[in-house]
């Protein structure tokens, strides 16, 4: 493989901590590069995309669901309400997605409803039953209300 030259600029510290883990992996500097280079290029490559809905689907799906994910006083009132209308909801990952019922076929994600899984815990507060992700009730419902959330899923930790 033919090989190209590139010039790059650092901070002098950045430099000697290069040649210093060089020196450690008995490689030359250039040869670190590259192969710091090359694994962040298979990462990028490999990583997979955030499934994410068809927002021109979500969105009236946002206005239909609304009332009832707003107005819901528990799980078990936000379940019976769902399911009145064709949906459930079940965990996924650190969060929730809303199926369609009976068929369970995965629709979106709730924080594209407009509901993070956080939120939804905090206000009702108790974890969505039979979620195995139990340290984000512990996490969610010890912080204060608007701490640690931001509208997020809580997918990364």
């Amino acid at each position: 493989m033919m090989m190209q030259q590139l010039e790059i600029r650092m901070h002098r510290e950045l430099v000697r901590a290069a040649r210093h883990l060089a020196r450690e992996r008995d490689i030359t500097t250039g040869q670190l590069v590259r192969d710091l280079l090359s694994r962040e290029v298979s990462r990028h490559n490999r990583a997979k995309p955030p499934v994410r809905a068809d927002e021109r689907l979500v969105a009236p799906l946002r206005a239909r669901l609304a009332v009832d994910l707003a107005g819901a006083e528990g799980w078990t009132d936000l379940d019976r309400r769902l399911r009145a209308r064709g949906y459930v909801l079940r965990a996924a990952g650190g969060g929730l997605a809303l199926h369609d019922w009976p068929g369970d076929r995965r629709i979106c994600k709730a924080s594209e409803l407009g509901f993070s899984y956080s939120r939804l815990m905090r206000r009702f507060g108790a974890p969505f039953p039979g979620h195995g992700h139990t340290w984000l009730a512990d996490r969610m419902l010890a912080c204060p209300a608007g701490e640690d959330d931001a509208g997020s899923d809580a997918t990364a930790r």
